[in-house]
């Protein structure tokens, strides 16, 4: 299994989750709930480092969700995230975590490729597009920060 399938996973828990809100009381429970429904459903077992990998994904992007979703309503050109198709909502989640948040951070061109393809297989005719534009103007913003802060 691969990092590929591992956001897979991470994008069927997430949109659970999204579309039936975890209760505050006890979020690690639901989380490994929703990941555990995604790997029951997949054909082939499920090796550890991809298990990791998507739990990590799914923890992390839902700790940093207000900056997440933040980031990503600044960038959407206009479309509030709540209003955004659950799958594409979920897609950015998971590639603005690995751009901004992970550590290390995920290479930009990987993040936005693979995020891209999700879209592809998930999303609408345009998801793939939409979520190409918002991510590379996230991943412009993220690397010049970066040079900012490595001049000063």
């Amino acid at each position: 299994m691969s990092r590929r399938q591992a956001r897979e996973f991470a994008l069927q828990a997430l949109y659970q989750l999204d579309l039936n809100p975890a209760d505050v009381q006890d979020l690690e429970a639901q989380e490994q709930q929703a990941l555990d429904t995604a790997f029951m459903e997949s054909e082939a077992s499920v090796n550890k480092r991809t298990r990791a990998y998507a739990g990590m994904l799914v923890h992390g992007a839902r700790a940093q969700l207000a900056a997440i979703d933040e980031a990503i309503g600044a960038h959407a050109k206009g479309w509030k995230v709540a209003r955004m198709a659950a799958v594409d909502r979920n897609i950015a989640r998971i590639a603005v975590f690995e751009l901004v948040h992970a550590e290390p951070p995920v290479d930009a061109g990987t993040a936005i490729n693979e995020a891209v393809e999700l879209a592809k297989l998930y999303g609408t005719d345009d998801s793939a597009k939409f979520l190409n534009g918002v991510l590379d103007a996230i991943a412009k913003e993220q690397a010049k920060g970066q040079k900012n802060e490595t001049s000063e």
